[in-house]
């Protein structure tokens, strides 16, 4: 949230012309800067409050309930700054994105791995894990909290620095120049798509290859990690939707990674957008590309890629909890089919992005990301707060059936393919009669 707002602000509006604007008026160097970390911070403020306000609602310590929702906030405040930096060296709005995640992925991984291997010195070196040693509930370290806002101050400052040394819509990093004739690869939409989307799918990919592997490396011991803890335990076996506590836990886990592969699908199907509003399209509409072509090979490329990034999960999982039972053999399939599953529910949640592009594409944008975080929302808090069933089906990912250790039901799946068909359809019938632009 936060490394989306600090770019949408700084870096998206100098690629749109609109800085050039504002700056044009009386307003300082730093404005729009100043305003993107002012809107993170106060997002993530009000995200602290929030958090509190709701655990305490439910009967939890008021301190410990601080301490979280003051913890995540902090970790959102360091990549507040962390956005604001990569926004002054990328040359895009999608490069500084791409950097700022890849921050948050190794952050991530390195807090992961300091848990899995027992070693709480690595933690001190990711703002995640400073998350972790505030100690919401078992201490409630308030001192900790001084650490990441430290670390978020400096890198504004820095931010603030590197924006003084550069021009309005340029990067530190100046672009490469590209070759003066297109390889012969090149010469149909689809490649083009695919040439567009790649590197983002590294990123995505790897990323989810080290969260599978995670996630995968501590399965094994993951009764032993949570103790006699009845109500985490509860929790687990409701969002994994199974009785064993080693199943749940991976089942659940494969339903977060399904959400991080429809977060990935979203985004790309909404590179269409960006290619329209940029102007990139026109070019390529102007030669005997048609507009159906032109979208179904962005599509293709989504749906292909999204299986991609679930595909590197399932391989990091079965890997890793595979070596760690001593079943290789066995794991591997079976968590990779489990994080396959997780496909057509990601292709439906991108299908609504589709859809809205195609019939009113000024909303597709905020449409395809709200589509997201309800379904996010439903199948991470639905069964936890037992929302009700009706509540639970809005979210495609309640239909898939929960792998490892569930029973494998192919009618939903269909179903769920069927629809993002559907909507799919419906997003290249309405480009078809639509303006572009």
């Amino acid at each position: 949230m936060s490394i989306f707002i600090v770019i949408r602000h700084t870096r998206a509006d100098e690629e749109a012309g609109r800085l050039e604007l504002v700056g044009s008026t009386a307003v300082g160097r730093h404005a729009a800067l100043a305003v993107g970390l002012m809107l993170a911070a106060g997002a993530n403020c009000v995200l602290a409050l929030l958090i509190a306000a709701g655990l305490i609602a439910v009967g939890l310590p008021a301190g410990g309930s601080a301490a979280l929702g003051l913890a995540i906030a902090a970790c959102g405040l360091v990549f507040t700054s962390v956005a604001a930096v990569t926004a002054q060296i990328a040359g895009s709005a999608r490069g500084a994105r791409g950097i700022a995640i890849g921050a948050l992925a190794v952050a991530y991984v390195v807090e992961s791995i300091a848990a899995a291997a027992g070693l709480p010195w690595l933690g001190w070196l990711s703002p995640v894990g400073w998350a972790n040693e505030i100690r919401a509930f078992a201490g409630d370290r308030w001192l900790v909290l001084a650490l990441p806002v430290l670390a978020a101050v400096v890198l504004a400052a820095a931010a603030a620095a590197l924006a003084a040394r550069r021009d309005l819509g340029a990067g530190l990093v100046p672009p490469r120049p590209g070759p003066a004739e297109a390889a012969a690869s090149l010469r149909s939409p689809l490649a083009l798509a695919w040439r567009l989307q790649r590197g983002s799918l590294a990123g995505w990919a790897i990323g989810t290859l080290l969260a599978g592997a995670a996630f995968g490396s501590v399965a094994d011991g993951i009764g032993s990690l949570l103790g006699s803890g009845a109500q985490v335990r509860d929790a687990i076996t409701r969002l994994g939707g199974q009785a064993g506590i080693t199943d749940a836990y991976l089942a659940a886990m494969m339903g977060i990674i399904g959400l991080a592969a429809a977060a990935y699908a979203v985004s790309a199907v909404l590179r269409l957008r960006s290619e329209e509003t940029t102007g990139r399209s026109d070019p390529v509409l102007a030669t005997a590309t048609g507009r159906d072509g032109w979208g179904a090979s962005h599509l293709i490329v989504a749906a292909g890629e999204a299986a991609v990034v679930l595909a590197a999960a399932g391989l990091g999982a079965g890997l890793a909890y595979g070596l760690r039972a001593g079943d290789v053999g066995g794991q591997l399939p079976r968590l990779l089919g489990a994080a396959i599953a997780q496909l057509p529910a990601a292709l439906a949640v991108a299908g609504v992005a589709v859809a809205l592009f195609g019939l009113l594409p000024r909303s597709c944008v905020a449409g395809g990301w709200t589509a997201l975080s309800l379904a996010a929302l439903i199948v991470l808090l639905g069964p936890t707060l037992r929302f009700t069933q009706w509540v639970q089906d809005i979210s495609p990912f309640t239909h898939v059936p929960k792998l490892p250790g569930g029973m494998v039901s192919a009618a939903p799946l269909a179903w769920l393919a069927v629809i993002a068909l559907a909507l799919t359809a419906a997003g290249l019938a309405g480009l078809r009669h639509r303006d572009i632009g």
